[in-house]
């Protein structure tokens, strides 16, 4: 199984990896979540990453749609001609045609997760991956019935085949096929403490923070080499770089 990334470059790698994988195996529903600050910022050039992939496995045959008309426009001018399709999502001309066999979606957020819904529906068993998806937002979906029945009847469908959040002394990864994986930071660097089957989330990962950390303190580890520099640390300035 791959280490964990120690840069961006690294870590969207991992993720076109896996996403190969899972619609390999047949899986239809993939998104891939770089949890990362000022990742949306990156958007487009992460986007081009994924279309090539794309590319070679569908030919022309498949379409990207962004959050917005205003989005796909600026994608198109940067990435110049193309022989597939770039649209908003609300565009007239994003609805699905028969002979397009895939689409990849860039960032769709909670405001979207309407169109989209309705977009899967009518993609049926066609791969529909969504890079960095923002759909469950309870400001915009809520907490109550409304906002349980759109988890069970869409996002729970939806298969984290790549998914990586650095929280502060460690990560918390899923490269499909492997489970989900706790990573913390050590004197001479991340050692993976956990795998889970299920996303652990909240108390679930604090507990296994807690027990992983507990077991330390009481075996009283000798120290190790001198400590690198922080996996978010690291990213943050290779986005940085990017940006400027």
């Amino acid at each position: 199984m791959a280490e964990l990334p120690q840069d961006l470059d690294e870590a969207i790698a991992q993720s076109r990896t896996a996403t190969q994988a899972a619609l390999d195996d047949g899986h239809s529903r993939l998104q891939v979540e770089l949890v990362f600050p000022e990742i949306d910022l990156q958007a487009i050039s992460i986007a081009e990453l994924f279309a090539a992939d794309f590319e070679a496995r569908y030919g022309d045959r498949f379409k990207i749609l962004f959050p917005d008309a205003g989005a796909a426009a600026l994608a198109k001018h940067r990435w110049g001609e193309k022989p597939y399709e770039i649209r908003g999502i609300s565009e007239l001309k994003a609805q699905i045609q028969p002979d397009e066999q895939a689409f990849l979606m860039i960032a769709p957020s909670s405001v979207e997760v309407g169109p989209v819904e309705k977009f899967c529906e009518e993609a049926s068993d066609r791969p529909v991956v969504m890079v960095n998806p923002r759909l469950e937002d309870v400001a915009t979906i809520g907490i109550g019935y409304a906002g349980r029945q759109l988890r069970e009847r869409f996002l729970s469908t939806l298969l984290s085949c790549y998914y990586l959040r650095p929280f502060e002394g460690g990560a918390l990864r899923r490269s499909y096929p492997g489970p989900w994986e706790v990573w913390l930071e050590t004197e001479s660097g991340y050692e993976k403490v956990a795998e889970e089957s299920q996303k652990p989330v909240g108390d679930a990962l604090d507990q296994i923070i807690g027990r992983v950390q507990g077991a330390e303190t009481e075996g009283s580890p000798a120290p190790g080499p001198t400590k690198r520099k922080g996996f978010l640390s690291g990213l943050q300035e290779f986005l940085r770089a990017l940006s400027q």
